[in-house]
């Protein structure tokens, strides 16, 4: 089996972080008892891009233990763990990755990833489907289709499917109740929490905390940061959401005011260049900056790097850049996933839940023949994991009377 990894020898410590995480998946679990026998995978190369660490790896390993032959490239250099890797490599699935590798390593990883020639894409930013409809073309006929499970890869294919150069079916699990009400908000809410208290060893209580966009994620990150004493100002482009933030008891104003009185600034909006050089001029001594949005566009690091009069790494995963005026700002996780970068991204249990979606997603894909676009992941789909999750908790749901089944189909009382 082919393979690039930092080192294989790290296989023993991968293998435990693996475990861990399997026995705290139950709905990943279930489905591998499920399937154990149908293995709906088999005879199918299934290519991935994705954070690879233990959460992860339980996913890998399922569908490689279902039948397929999965081959992963990692879908961030900071976030990729090196044991991680090694273990999965011992568990027949073939990795192209290492932490810290350059940009040109990431996409040369992600082109041997996609070389295996693969029926379904799983993927993580759309970068796997970025690279087949610009430099791999040659490899589209052979793609089924696939799913992506993040906000700004949908974005990305989105746009796509727009222009009409999609080529094939992608299902959005990013947009499962599954996936958005859980992952991103309560995930979020605690991951980004969890890198930013890691990488810095500060008080979250008492300070002034500046939620650049409240989506699904901001709004678990606000609560969070909320929770632990911190003052949450939010800032928004979009009017329904700025209002939504005021109800829900945040104060909100613009970049410009919010930069001149944060303590922590964290932004969630997977657009470019939110907080950037005029925000940087303001702001006081010793801010904190953290990014929870996919790409690492959202702080401006040239901007960053233009105002510096130095730059050094004062903790690791925090580069401070000291001001001609004496002030420093901290850049923590160098503006990549701080969840990732900086810590171990989401809680094992709320990533059972999407990487279910992933796994059911992709066997959906496998059995239908689907035209170009995107597509929602199919209710049943969405609703069997949650009452999965449910049921492995022992908790049970009460359901309709055949009375109120009738009721609630009538409209004459």
């Amino acid at each position: 089996m082919d393979y690039r990894i930092a080192d294989i020898s790290l296989a023993p410590s991968g293998e435990k972080k693996i475990e861990w995480a399997r026995q705290y998946m139950p709905v990943l679990n279930r489905l591998r008892e499920k399937y154990a026998k149908e293995r709906p995978l088999d005879g199918l190369t299934i290519s991935a891009c994705l954070h690879l660490e233990a959460k992860t790896a339980c996913l890998l390993i399922l569908m490689k233990d279902l039948g397929a032959r999965v081959v992963a490239a990692g879908s961030n250099p900071l976030s990729t763990q090196d044991d991680v890797c090694a273990g999965l490599v011992k568990n027949g699935v073939a990795v192209f990755s290492r932490n810290g590798m350059t940009t040109d390593e990431y996409f040369e990883n992600a082109r041997a990833a996609l070389s295996a020639g693969p029926d379904v894409v799983v993927d993580d930013g759309a970068d796997l489907c970025a690279l087949l409809h610009t430099e791999m073309k040659h490899l589209l006929p052979g793609v089924r289709g696939g799913c992506e499970e993040t906000t700004s890869g949908v974005k990305r294919l989105r746009s796509m499917a727009a222009q009409g150069v999609l080529a094939f079916p992608m299902i959005s699990v990013n947009d499962a109740h599954s996936k958005y009400l859980f992952d991103n908000r309560y995930g979020t809410g605690q991951s980004v929490m969890d890198g930013l208290m890691r990488t810095t060893n500060l008080l979250v209580a008492g300070k002034t905390v500046v939620i650049v966009g409240y989506g699904w994620c901001g709004r678990g990150v606000a609560m969070r940061a909320s929770a632990m004493g911190a003052k949450v100002i939010v800032v928004e482009i979009d009017p329904h959401r700025a209002f939504e933030a005021l109800m829900d008891g945040y104060e909100v104003t613009g970049m410009g005011e919010a930069a001149r009185r944060g303590d922590i600034f964290l932004t969630l909006t997977g657009n470019t260049r939110v907080i950037r050089g005029e925000h940087f001029e303001m702001m006081k001594d010793g801010v904190l900056l953290g990014n929870a949005g996919h790409f690492d566009v959202e702080i401006c690091k040239k901007d960053l790097a233009r105002l510096a009069v130095s730059v050094e790494e004062s903790r690791p995963g925090v580069q401070t850049y000291a001001m001609k005026d004496g002030r420093r700002l901290h850049l923590l996780g160098e503006g990549r996933l701080v969840n990732l970068a900086c810590a171990d991204g989401h809680p094992v249990e709320i990533m059972d839940l999407s990487f279910a979606l992933q796994l059911e997603s992709s066997i959906y894909m496998s059995r239908h023949t689907m035209k170009p676009g995107i597509y929602d992941v199919p209710a049943e789909i969405d609703r069997a994991v949650m009452e999965v999750k449910l049921d492995s908790l022992g908790i049970r749901l009460d359901r309709m009377t055949p009375e109120q089944t009738e009721y609630m189909k009538s409209w004459v009382e």
